[in-house]
């Protein structure tokens, strides 16, 4: 799916939501519900930016449109309707890519693609501000993705094997380092990027505001047991970008609870009993179930798949 709007070049104001406009680009056929949102944010960013100039004013309209345009060719998709679900998508998606490139980064595979899986999933934690605030949960990914990103990619660029998990951005001279905008990802170093893989202007001048500095004890994110087991990521891994003494790692065996019986002989009570809270409390519940998913954490997923359907079922928690 494409729109059919084309954006002009963003000007200078705009420069903080490049990154999350080259998202959306990259997600068009991908993944439209992501482009969608990573847009979103940038216009609702765009206008606190600057909203009065000309140049900037032409390039919000145009953003405008193409969301416009998006938007009634999604019509019919519930993530772009309802914001609960839209947060879920967008949430497990970043999840998603966050737990690539934590899994490749503790198995000591280090290589450009993860460095764009780290660096995209901290802009998808930016994207979901436009649901509202962050849990300190994706917060804490946010900081922690954004400092992997130009941590790995400082050590690779100047021929040093990044150290795995987060004793790897215990490192005071890099922390000092980033938080002056040294910790830029220089075009030059990133000419062998794969095809699929973030174009090098993307990659240029990963700066955190100072505001936003990530805590001095990274033993704060919490990866659960099991996490790391490998996941799919939309960007293929390149098959010449892991370093030696690598290891698998094994998905951590699972214990699935039993369903409860009295679920198969429910009868459903007729829509007309649900309230828009019983559809809305469903949904969190969905989304829980899947973002339980993404650790891997059969129980819970089960949990909350069994009280949305005792819900739907029954009208009753």
């Amino acid at each position: 799916m494409a729109s059919d709007s084309i954006l002009p070049p963003a000007p200078p104001q705009f420069k903080p939501i490049q990154h999350h406009l080259r998202t959306a680009q990259e997600h068009e056929k991908r993944d439209p519900v992501v482009a969608y949102f990573c847009r979103l944010y940038a216009m609702q960013s765009g206008m606190k930016i600057d909203s009065k100039t000309p140049e900037c004013r032409k390039f919000l309209v145009k953003l405008m449109d193409q969301l416009e345009i998006m938007k009634s060719q999604l019509v019919d998709n519930e993530s772009i309707t309802q914001d609960v679900v839209g947060n879920a998508h967008v949430e497990n998606y970043a999840y998603k890519m966050f737990l690539y490139a934590d899994t490749e980064d503790r198995a000591g595979r280090f290589h450009k693609n993860m460095i764009k899986s780290f660096y995209t999933a901290s802009l998808l934690y930016d994207v979901l501000t436009v649901f509202g605030e962050l849990t300190e949960e994706n917060i804490q990914h946010r900081k922690y993705a954004k400092w992997k990103a130009a941590y790995i990619h400082n050590c690779l660029k100047n021929g040093e094997t990044p150290q795995s998990g987060p004793t790897g951005m215990e490192d005071d001279e890099i922390l000092d380092n980033e938080s002056k905008g040294d910790g830029s990802l220089p075009q030059s170093s990133l000419s062998n990027m794969p095809p699929d893989s973030m174009p090098t202007s993307d990659l240029s001048n990963i700066q955190v505001p100072p505001g936003d500095q990530p805590p001095s004890n990274f033993s704060t994110i919490h990866i659960p047991p099991g996490a790391h087991a490998p996941a799919n990521t939309p960007a293929e891994v390149p098959g010449n970008s892991v370093l030696p003494n690598t290891q698998t790692i094994q998905p951590v065996p699972q214990t699935i609870p039993i369903i409860d019986p009295s679920l198969y002989s429910v009868k459903p009570q007729g829509e007309g009993r649900l309230t828009p809270e019983d559809y809305a409390r469903a949904q969190k519940y969905c989304k829980y179930a899947g973002s339980a998913l993404q650790y891997e954490d059969v129980g819970t997923a089960v949990q909350n798949l069994q009280k949305a359907l005792q819900l739907l079922t029954t009208g009753r928690e």
